[in-house]
């Protein structure tokens, strides 16, 4: 998604790089080019199974999206209760962002709720270099090849891979699309990192971005 010259926004995020990588590449979203999982170094040492607590009822925040634009997440289910909690809440944090972005609002209440810490501001920083570019964004993302760990019964660790091909910039005011061929970059693999809260809600704390990585690359 998004290979259109960059805006001067964007520019000051990276010198390359359209402006939906650009924005996954910036603060703690910038390229590592290890794979590892965010804060995996934090939990080693932890157990790697674990049961947690009841969790109480948080009330979720509305991400509806509109019609045009689709979050696919392929495999997001293990069969463990414990890890698909997790993993639905990197889910669901994936999909407030880019209900800011649709939304144009670095201040979307929802990115607050499943983002946390560094990721919150990378976030923040990502959804507003759309907003000053007058940009939206139509089409499709898909999110596969989840690879989880439990550090203990709070923190945990994931990796997954972004196919942003189907996905396009669309300004805001002429409606126009840049429907440039995708790139080897419109493949990322993401690393992060994720903290339950006393809601019992899992939010994204860290995250880093590798464009082009072979992982997620057809």
């Amino acid at each position: 998604m998004n290979r259109r010259t960059l805006t001067p926004t964007a520019v000051a995020l990276a010198a390359t790089a359209a402006l939906w990588l650009t924005a996954c590449s910036s603060n703690n979203d910038k390229p590592q080019g290890t794979g590892k999982i965010a804060g995996a170094e934090e939990g080693s040492k932890r157990p790697t199974s674990v049961s947690p607590p009841a969790a109480p009822d948080a009330k979720r925040p509305d991400t509806t999206l509109p019609k045009d634009v689709k979050d696919l997440f392929e495999g997001w289910q293990t069969g463990d209760a414990t890890k698909d909690a997790v993993l639905a809440d990197a889910a669901r944090a994936q999909t407030a962002t880019n209900y800011a972005i649709i939304k144009s609002n670095p201040d979307e209440p929802a990115m607050s709720f499943y983002r946390q810490q560094d990721a919150l501001v990378s976030g923040q920083v990502w959804v507003k270099s759309f907003a000053d570019a007058g940009m939206i964004y139509t089409g499709t993302l898909r999110y596969f090849s989840p690879e989880i760990k439990l550090f203990d019964q709070h923190s945990a660790g994931l990796s997954f891979c972004l196919d942003s091909s189907k996905a396009f910039n669309k300004n805001i005011k002429t409606g126009k699309l840049d429907t440039s061929p995708p790139t080897k970059d419109s493949y990322i693999l993401y690393s992060t990192r994720l903290e339950r809260n006393e809601r019992g809600v899992w939010q994204t704390t860290k995250l880093q971005s590798e464009m082009g990585n072979k992982k997620c690359t057809p």
